[in-house]
């Protein structure tokens, strides 16, 4: 007796779906460091316009934060799994 197809279906653990699920894990770290690089600088540079600073410190200041703080996340995930 053969079973219906739509009983069948593939483990979600199984090694064909490694690469999609790596990919997916990869892909999202990536986009979260993007977005706290980003919002770190955008906040750097709306102090620098309130403020009126002829350098712009806090966008410099922010920005380097913003890397390192996702590069801590980044690792903190690393290590997690």
């Amino acid at each position: 007796m053969k079973e219906p197809a739509s009983q069948k279906q593939k483990n979600p653990k199984s090694p064909s779906n490694k690469g999609l699920h790596d990919f997916a894990k990869y892909s999202g770290l990536a986009f979260q460091m993007l977005v706290i690089i980003a919002a770190m600088t955008w906040g750097g540079v709306k102090l620098d316009e309130v403020l009126g600073l002829s350098t712009p410190v806090f966008t410099i200041v922010l920005s380097l934060l913003g890397v390192f703080a996702g590069i801590y996340t980044a690792i903190k995930d690393f290590i997690k799994r």
